[in-house]
């Protein structure tokens, strides 16, 4: 259906189910000639499977891509590209107990609301696990914009419950000081006690929330368009369609409901080396303006609620209304943020390679 198709002229399709045979996304309007396999998609589909750490689900799975077609000697073709991702470690015999109840915080009542039936082994098409079609898709993005381009996207987490990383410059933050501790927070200090609170959650048998930057470099100046398809708009609805996401801001986001116009405005300078060669002094806007992009780098924030999935009982109700008790037993994450970067990460480069090919078409 409909809602299942991401991107304009860079479209992505996703389909399948987190307790199904696998999850299949098919890349439609990637440019020919982009060399490509499947070693070009595991280091993000890597960094997003679960189990990789002792503060993620437990939950064992390859996450290994399969390319069917798109891609010939090497090279893609300018056709469809289709990646499959197997799944191999379902229990689907502990979501038995849901069947006909609703988890609250989660999905179930609503689908049955506009579905009349749904999956319920571990929330099916709402799960995190159809995540991994997009991660596959964005990492053909990465290829694609860092070769042509050299833009690079990194995520990482700048908050779990009240602990706050101290990041002064987002944008000169490394993949390696991302990837140095499992919380994904490249500040060490803060990472250390982000990492032992989410075991503390754990333990309670219990979830917390956090949340999560994100920064785009290398991004020209005059992507987006003017009114619905601005690429703020546009980012926008890509991290709003993830899992979990309450909350989006670019630059310096809800801060501005505090700022006068002659604080927050960016000053332009002359950019030498740029092209044009024009800068701002500081970048509150996170690098758009009118919803184009200005050339600087692009910054974002995600709000990421704790995962309702806790073995915690809780009071609920059935599918005729009656009051029941719940309790979620399956595998989940204690904390989403960790996983959650290069899900977004991924939802970033989907966006920017639409507007990329977008640009390049009205630019001739």
């Amino acid at each position: 259906m409909a809602g299942s198709t991401f991107g304009t002229l860079f479209r992505v399709t996703t389909a399948g189910e987190s307790h199904g045979p696998g999850n299949v996304v098919i890349v439609d309007g990637c440019p020919p000639g982009l060399e490509l396999s499947e070693a070009d998609l595991i280091p993000d589909l890597q960094r997003r499977k679960p189990g990789q750490s002792r503060i993620t689900t437990p939950r064992k799975e390859d996450d290994a891509p399969e390319i069917l077609s798109g891609v010939f000697e090497g090279h893609t073709t300018g056709t469809p590209i289709a990646v499959l991702i197997r799944n191999q470690d379902q229990r689907s015999r502990d979501y038995g107990d849901i069947k006909d109840k609703y988890r609250p915080g989660h999905a179930d009542f609503t689908f049955d609301a506009k579905f009349g039936r749904r999956d319920y082994r571990g929330g099916g098409r709402s799960s995190a696990r159809e995540t991994t079609a997009r991660v596959a898709a964005g990492a053909i993005a990465r290829k694609l914009l860092g070769q042509r381009l050299g833009i690079g996207v990194l995520g990482m987490v700048d908050q779990v419950g009240d602990l706050h990383a101290d990041i002064p410059d987002p944008g000169a933050v490394t993949l390696e000081q991302v990837e140095a501790n499992p919380v994904r927070c490249p500040d060490p200090a803060a990472a250390e006690k982000m990492e032992q609170l989410i075991k503390d959650v754990r333990k309670q048998q219990d979830s917390i929330g956090g949340a999560a930057r994100l920064v785009a470099t290398g991004v020209p100046a005059g992507w987006g368009e003017p009114v619905f398809d601005k690429l703020r708009a546009d980012l926008g609805k890509a991290m709003f369609s993830l899992p979990a996401v309450m909350g989006v801001e670019f630059g310096e986001g809800f801060a501005v409901a505090h700022a006068r116009g002659s604080g927050h405005c960016d000053t332009l300078v002359p950019a030498p080396g740029k092209a044009p060669p024009i800068g701002t002094t500081t970048n509150r806007a996170g690098g758009m303006l009118g919803g184009i992009s200005n050339g600087m780098p692009i910054v974002l924030r995600c709000a990421v609620k704790p995962t309702s999935s806790i073995p915690q009982d809780r009071p609920t109700v059935d599918r005729d209304g009656k009051e029941t008790v719940i309790a979620t037993r399956g595998r989940h994450d204690p904390c989403l943020l960790p996983r959650f970067v290069p899900m977004a990460e991924a939802m970033v480069l989907l966006v920017l390679a639409d507007h990329f090919l977008r640009q390049a078409a009205v630019q001739g």
